[in-house]
Order: structure tokens, then C-alpha cells, then sequence
């Protein structure tokens, strides 16, 4: 992501890393300390990064179906995110570690990293 031109995340990005870390700082796995340290230097990273807030368009698409189904509900707005993302900036590629949402990019027609 370092050498990325642009990054474009869903504020549902955002939302589920602050809630990691506050699951890992409750659970003992990080300390306090550790948690507003991570969630500076996630603030810090994101301030370069554009943001797409939960729109109509993102909701409608999300609550329709997806190539390879099933999909989960917080997959589908990031899926539906990134279509509108993509109809913005062509040729956007999209970046998921979970296989249900690259195999959807796949099937979308993205180009999928890493």
C-alpha cells in the first residue's frame, strides 16, 4: 500500500479496525498504551487514504446479490464499495485477504491484491 497513488476505503474499514483493537485491548492481548498507539499510527495512515461513507447507492447495491453467494453483510457494503469506487476510478484493484470477497472482485471483473 505504501507505493499506492491512491487508497480508497470504506469508513467501514475504519470502524472494524478500531474495533480489533479495542477487542484486543479488552481480551488482554494489547494494552491500553498499546491500543492508542496503534490507533494513532492507524489515524495517521488513513489521513492519506480516501474515505467513502455508507451511501444510498452503497446500501442499495450491498442488499442485492453478489456473484458468489453467500456473502456476509459487512462483505457486501465493502463490495458494494469498491464498485462505486471502480465506477470513480477505473481500473481500481482491489485488496482483500478474505476469499469470499476476492472471489467476488474476480468474478466483478477487478484485479485483486495482493
Amino acid at each position: 500500500m505504501a507505493g499506492a497513488e491512491l487508497v480508497l476505503a470504506s469508513e467501514l474499514t475504519l470502524i472494524e479496525c478500531d474495533r480489533v483493537l479495542i477487542r484486543a485491548s479488552s481480551g488482554g492481548r494489547l494494552s491500553e498504551v498499546q491500543r492508542v498507539d496503534l490507533r494513532s499510527r492507524l489515524e495517521h495512515v488513513a489521513g492519506h487514504w480516501s474515505i467513502l461513507g455508507l451511501s444510498e447507492e452503497i446500501v442499495d447495491r450491498a442488499r442485492r446479490p453478489f456473484p458468489v453467494e453467500p456473502v456476509r453483510t459487512l462483505d457486501a457494503i465493502h463490495l458494494a464499495t469498491a464498485l462505486l469506487g471502480r465506477s470513480l476510478i477505473p481500473g481500481l484493484g482491489l485488496l482483500s485477504l478474505d476469499e469470499r470477497v476476492r472471489a467476488n472482485g474476480r468474478e466483478l471483473g477487478f484485479d485483486l491484491l495482493p
